[in-house]
């Protein structure tokens, strides 16, 4: 969130709107026909619906307004504008006070495929989406009035428990097991390496070993948590997730399941 980018957002003109060219159009337009065609049987019903909702163009980008009239009839919740990377004080503020920020960039064609940052359509189309369900939306908003008083250390931890549910969760269902994360639902090659590979561990969801679970953002992920059901981000909101949070610091992290980034083969 506060990393270094080779990417730049773009600054909304006077009556609050961005001028994308025709070039970030159409890799929103490329991107969002890939990413609608991989996630029919993947992607959760909550998801589908609240897609449906937003009726996102699939021409050109949408504009933050667009998207704002949706979520705020659905779950009072708003997008904002913010520079492409952002640190975890205006990351926490915003979510506490249900707002989720959105940078005005798109990612090139080069990085299609997965994208470390989180680019306008990883934002808007991986997780917008979801924030019409009553929910996901309060989990994100109770995460963020926890992570906004949390410290450095404890925010360390939260980070994981974010990662492994907002990012890169997925949920069983009636239809077998599906996608809710928008690091997922947005990533053309990690949706199909998380349910289709033999290469990565589905675990269910247990919020203290989430919280000890190791991550890198560059690679496609080994792990992934699975809940019981789309509801019970509900209940994982009205755990006393701080005292797990103490307890994760105490047992510590897990061996993770990667090599650390400087010992990668090439």
């Amino acid at each position: 969130m506060s990393k270094k980018t080779r990417y730049e957002s773009h600054q909304p003109d006077e009556r609050g709107l961005v001028n994308w060219s025709e070039k970030e159009n159409k890799v929103w337009s490329a991107l969002l026909q890939k990413q609608s065609e991989l996630l029919e049987g993947r992607a959760c019903d909550e998801y589908i619906h609240g897609l449906e909702l937003l009726n996102l163009p699939t021409e050109r980008i949408p504009q933050l307004s667009e998207v704002n009239s949706t979520l705020l009839k659905t779950t009072g919740w708003q997008v904002k504008q913010v520079p492409s990377l952002i640190n975890f004080d205006d990351f926490f503020r915003l979510l506490a006070n249900k707002q989720f920020p959105v940078a005005t960039f798109i990612r090139s064609d080069e990085e299609f495929e997965y994208l470390q940052e989180p680019d306008i359509f990883h934002e808007i189309f991986g997780h917008c989406p979801l924030l019409t369900n009553p929910a996901f939306a309060h989990f994100t908003h109770t995460y963020g009035k926890l992570g906004y008083s949390a410290s450095k250390l404890d925010r360390a931890f939260l980070a994981r428990l974010y990662w492994f549910t907002v990012e890169f969760g997925l949920v069983n269902t009636t239809k077998g097991t599906r996608i809710y994360g928008g690091g997922l639902l947005s990533s053309p090659g990690e949706t199909i390496h998380a349910l289709e590979s033999g290469d990565c561990v589905h675990c269910a969801m247990q919020p203290l070993d989430a919280l000890r679970t190791p991550y890198r953002i560059d690679i496609m992920q080994p792990i992934y948590y699975v809940l019981d059901s789309f509801d019970s981000l509900f209940d994982i909101a009205e755990m006393d997730i701080m005292t797990l949070v103490e307890r994760a610091k105490s047992l510590g992290l897990f061996a993770p399941r990667f090599l650390p980034k400087q010992k990668q083969a090439g």
